[in-house]
């Protein structure tokens, strides 16, 4: 199961960065592969809510349904679906002076004829990895105080 895992520090404080992170669809700004992320129920974002995500990693496009399991003050997990893939994206965040710290982990796994592929897929997801750490800063960091 390829697991990606990146833990920086961000200008914005936690309940910002809880607020901007636990609404997925701003994924289409701070996550590189994805190319379209939207809402698919309406009302408050809580526990249950769930999204629709393009995403295009390494010329390969899929779609994902995720939905929001853990929401608290200083954890959000989402969960994405298909038929050949569950993709866990687990986002911790804790004071850091008047910032944030954020852990951002995302782990792979791969169903039937998909797993084949785990081995070289860790390696797209490296990179991956870096590039998202890096738009994900900037994007928290543009945040409104």
């Amino acid at each position: 199961m390829p697991t990606v895992s990146r833990t920086f520090t961000v200008n914005a404080t936690p309940d910002k960065v809880v607020e901007y992170l636990s609404d997925f669809s701003h994924a289409e700004e701070w996550d590189p592969g994805t190319e379209k992320c939207v809402r698919v129920d309406d009302g408050p974002v809580k526990i249950g809510s769930s999204w629709h995500n393009e995403s295009k990693i390494a010329g390969v496009s899929t779609e994902l349904t995720y939905t929001l399991k853990t929401l608290t003050a200083d954890t959000i997990v989402l969960v994405g679906e298909n038929k050949t893939a569950t993709s866990t994206e687990t986002m911790e965040v804790k004071p850091a002076g008047a910032g944030t710290e954020l852990t951002y982990t995302n782990e792979i796994e791969l169903h039937g004829a998909a797993k084949i592929g785990a081995p070289a897929m860790k390696l797209v997801f490296e990179k991956v990895g870096v590039d998202t750490e890096k738009q994900l800063t900037e994007v928290l960091n543009g945040l409104p105080a």
